[in-house]
């Protein structure tokens, strides 16, 4: 039974040994690699892409570096919402964030490419008092509004 189970770990360990050598010989003498592709792939690929442009035309518009103002981060939900109504009254051109992060709610304020710009807007929400904590400058990616007089890519 010993020299059985001893013969068939060796013809197995040949065989292995034998199929490894033949791959190797054939992979030495020929250097192309042949893929079988799906042509379906190109297809899903098209829509893929057209569904992302569509995406992102819904979003009005793409994504670049800029900044934000970050104004609040508390627990308290009543003040959050307050400042939040606040700032749509006086802001109505800019977006305002809220996010929860338990136990505390952090409130972003803004989409702004350009450093001074975000300043200038923390400076008139410190005058107007919206906000009497510290507010930072945060760089994030925000969202790029398109020009309204420059026409569509591809039209």
């Amino acid at each position: 039974m010993k020299h059985l189970f001893l013969l068939l770990i060796l013809s197995i360990s040949c065989i292995i040994s034998y199929a490894q050598n033949d791959i190797e010989a054939d992979s030495t003498n020929n250097n192309n690699i042949i893929v079988n592709k799906d042509p379906r792939l190109n297809t899903l690929a098209k829509k893929e892409a057209e569904f992302n442009d569509a995406n992102g035309a819904l979003l009005g518009g793409k994504a670049a570096r800029g900044y934000r103002l970050m104004l609040l981060h508390t627990n308290d939900r009543a003040l959050a919402m307050k400042v939040r109504a606040q700032l749509l009254q006086n802001f109505p051109e800019q977006k305002v964030y809220m996010s929860f992060q338990p136990p505390y709610i952090k409130l972003k304020f803004g989409d702004f490419l350009d450093k001074d710009e975000a300043d200038k807007y923390k400076t008139e929400i410190t005058e107007e008092k919206i906000v009497t904590t510290n507010i930072y400058i945060l760089p994030e990616l925000v969202e790029v509004k398109p020009d309204k007089n420059t026409p569509p890519v591809g039209n």
